[in-house]
């Protein structure tokens, strides 16, 4: 594994450094409608200085960057703590899809609005029914003409409320077996018949939504590939949303380890025997995410596409990210309950926000439980349990 970087990589992180510090994102807002608004801003600024969707083609509006270019791209975000692009499931899940499955009309609609944040997009692939095994997912698309009628549920659908057009994994035939006769559909949000209702989490944020269709009518030119054919697109959407995203977020976490042990020594408990081992642990559990996330990166240089590995990256981010946080408010003692707008919170109540808005990194993109089935099986080789 070499860690080193070449003149032009350099050169590429020098020029995005420079744009990031002489175009600071400023502070986000706290209320959801106000933040939206800030994230659709703070990408469209990044568009116009061909800074998004870098490693889309240039045809479709990137610069075709390299993987390690991408990577140099997440890690000078991270360290100016910029926020990310707000379209993150049309940049790294739609646009992508499209651009590999999609048609040359469905690539002039929507490619150049997803890159400018000019229509937002979510992913209905969750259901009540089928969270932690997709297949199952009862969602029903009937052909009626140049349309199918949808009706079913969608749940925990990030920004579905603020989104222009959902990627909705539908049964289009019944009598198949499960992990067949599912189409890829591109759904307008607009359309009559989607409702959507917000879910309120523990920590207070509205950002996860329940998605109902009542006969949408969706017309046949927004299947994405084959009718019947959408599970193989489904599940390459998955391993790169697994495999892009937590490489990430193990960055965001590195930053937010930083701040936690500043936090530990403006406090004075960095020197309490039990507090410097929780933060040792934490340390080394971020080395650790690191260089998994570089193996990984490694194979992708190799020319292999994102596989079932990328579930072990996920699986250990999403719980280091957890004791991580345990640890911040094991730091504060007592006022590691005070949230946002208590009198005496430290850090205006970040830390055990963060804290309440990570278990919900277990859940996302594939459940821990979920993960652990798919090293298993996919990975170890392991026989099926009975």
């Amino acid at each position: 594994m070499n860690l080193s970087y070449t003149p032009d990589e350099e050169r590429f992180r020098a020029e995005l450094r420079a744009w990031l510090e002489a175009n600071p994102a400023g502070s986000e807002p706290e209320r959801l409608d106000e933040w939206v608004a800030y994230g659709k801003a703070w990408q469209r600024k990044l568009y116009q200085a061909g800074w998004c969707g870098i490693a889309w083609p240039a045809e479709y509006g990137g610069r075709g960057a390299s993987l390690i270019q991408q990577i140099i791209f997440q890690e000078e975000m991270a360290r100016a703590q910029a926020p990310m692009p707000i379209n993150l499931a049309g940049l790294t899940m739609g646009g992508p899809v499209l651009i590999a499955h999609g048609t040359e009309e469905q690539k002039r609609r929507h490619l150049q609005r997803i890159l400018a944040a000019d229509e937002i997009w979510c992913q209905g692939f969750s259901e009540p029914g089928a969270g932690s095994d997709l297949a199952a997912l009862r969602t029903r698309a009937v052909l009626d003409g140049d349309h199918f009628v949808v009706t079913g549920q969608k749940v925990w659908t990030s920004f579905a409320r603020y989104a222009d057009w959902c990627m909705a994994l539908v049964r289009t035939n019944p009598d198949a077996p499960k992990h067949k006769g599912i189409t890829f559909l591109l759904v307008d949000m607009h359309s009559p018949g989607v409702s959507v209702r917000p879910l309120r989490q523990i920590s207070g944020d509205e950002d996860f939504n329940e998605v109902f269709f009542d006969d949408v009518r969706v017309p046949r030119a927004n299947v994405v590939g084959e009718i019947d054919a959408g599970w193989e697109i489904a599940i390459t959407c998955l391993m790169h949303e697994r495999q892009t995203l937590t490489f990430s977020r193990q960055l965001q976490s590195a930053v937010a380890l930083s701040d936690m042990l500043a936090l530990a020594r403006s406090r004075g408990t960095s020197r309490d025997p039990l507090a410097r081992q929780a933060l040792a642990g934490a340390v080394v559990d971020s080395h650790a995410m690191r260089y998994t996330a570089y193996r990984n990166l490694t194979r992708a240089l190799r020319g292999e596409v994102p596989g079932p590995e990328g579930s072990i990256e996920k699986l250990f981010w999403s719980e280091m990210y957890q004791r991580q946080l345990e640890a911040a408010l094991a730091l504060l003692g007592p006022h590691g309950i005070l949230l946002k707008g208590s009198a005496h919170a430290v850090d205006e109540g970040r830390w055990p926000h963060l804290f309440l808005y990570s278990r919900g990194r277990t859940i996302a993109a594939g459940t821990s439980e979920v993960q652990r089935n798919i090293i298993a099986e996919r990975v170890l080789r392991l026989p099926r349990g009975r």
